[in-house]
């Protein structure tokens, strides 16, 4: 059942609309309020899906409700009421974030057509919320060893945070899955999330692909092009593998550390750009700095905290956790029934060093759920050990 806020000082207008609204859906509940301050105190009580508001009204206007609700973060689709004189401001509340405007006397057709948008519009937005939400959980911190629980402990103070992250770890460790935590429990979770990996990408190229380039800049340039720290303005670059980034491109992310602001390749042109920075390498950069491959001024920028990611045969007390958590998100991609394991089968796995780390321990995970018995044991772990 959809619930709508009708705000309107006027009485007979209220009738009116609320009419409109039952005749065309007995299901819709219908909230009145007289003025703007008892418009807030029901949007504030009850979970609205769209709301009808009058520009003009005493106590607190409509533009005064709109900005409350905007202010507070409300997921609240506002469909402004406004008079002959009050076009102007109607527009004005567009570009503050209202969803829609009506004119008086509202068009029958026009009218119920907004509110079905509005309320579609709504529906799409909370299933991407719950979307969200299961796209979070593929970044799940399986563990309850104490070098896991010292890690969230670290997420759970830095991530509020503006605070620059480096994390260190071999590779399979699970360092895009703390980078990822640190952005999703940040103030920035809303804000893209835009990751690099350093390695994977040719030295002559690394700069184009951070900062962008202009048309012209290098013989391939045909068209201007915005780089990674422009694509996560207001949200979280992560650079994985820093440690293979060349001399000339750490000095160009010092700069945009430093200075808050980038240049494109090609352009002496400053663009300012709010990024909150987090990087990840599997080498020790002090020994790196000592070979002049990494600079230190940039190593001291980035390591403002540090995150070292535990090897797996490092915390094996996981390891029955991380296995049964594969088995169950295999399962669950695969749609397929999961499979149980034997404690035999358990105890080998327990007692492999996993020089891939939990990369390999997943891959091995999903061969057995595959290959395996309904009840993985250590026959089938013959395959791999």
């Amino acid at each position: 059942m959809a619930k709508i806020l009708i705000a309107e000082d006027e009485a007979s207008i209220r009738r009116v609309l609320k009419n409109i609204l039952t005749e065309e859906d007995s299901k819709f509940e219908i909230f009145e309020a007289k003025d703007g301050q008892e418009a807030i105190k029901i949007i504030e009580s009850e979970k609205l899906d769209t709301v009808l508001c009058d520009i003009k009204m005493p106590k607190k206007d409509g533009v005064e409700v709109l900005s409350y609700v905007k202010e507070q973060e409300i997921d609240l689709p506002m469909i402004m009421i406004s008079g002959h004189g009050d076009i102007e401001t109607a527009v004005e509340t567009m570009k503050m974030g209202a969803f829609d405007y009506i004119s008086k006397p509202p068009d029958l057709n026009r009218l119920l057509n907004t509110i079905r948008i509005a309320l579609s519009h709504n529906d799409l937005h909370q299933e991407n919320k719950k979307l969200r939400k299961k796209v979070s959980k593929k970044f799940k911190m399986v563990g309850e060893s104490e070098e896991i629980d010292q890690i969230k402990t670290i997420i759970a103070k830095v991530a509020p945070t503006d605070a620059r992250v480096l994390i260190t770890g071999q590779n399979g460790t699970g360092k895009e899955l703390v980078a990822n935590w640190l952005h999703e429990q940040s103030d920035r979770s809303k804000k893209p999330f835009i990751e690099v990996n350093c390695a994977a990408i040719p030295s002559e190229l690394i700069e184009s692909e951070l900062f962008g380039h202009v048309k012209g800049a290098f013989t391939s340039a045909n068209k201007d092009r915005a780089g990674k720290f422009e694509a996560a303005d207001g949200g979280t670059l992560f650079l994985d593998e820093i440690g293979d980034m060349s001399l000339k491109a750490q000095a160009k992310v010092l700069r945009a550390l430093q200075e808050h602001k980038i240049q494109r390749v090609g352009s002496d042109k400053d663009i300012k750009v709010d990024v909150r920075v987090i990087a990840a390498t599997n080498k020790d950069l002090k020994t790196e700095i000592k070979q002049s491959l990494f600079r230190e001024d940039l190593y001291h920028r980035l390591a403002v905290i540090l995150i070292n990611v535990p090897a797996l045969k490092d915390r094996k007390s996981d390891i029955p956790l991380l296995v049964n958590y594969f088995l169950e998100s295999i399962a669950k991609q695969q749609g397929v029934k999961t499979k149980a394991i034997s404690g035999k089968a358990l105890d080998i796995l327990m007692a492999h060093d996993w020089p891939g780390n939990i990369r390999e321990l997943r891959n091995v995970i999903e061969r057995l759920m595959i290959l395996g018995k309904q009840k993985i044991d250590e026959e089938d772990m013959k395959l791999y050990f």
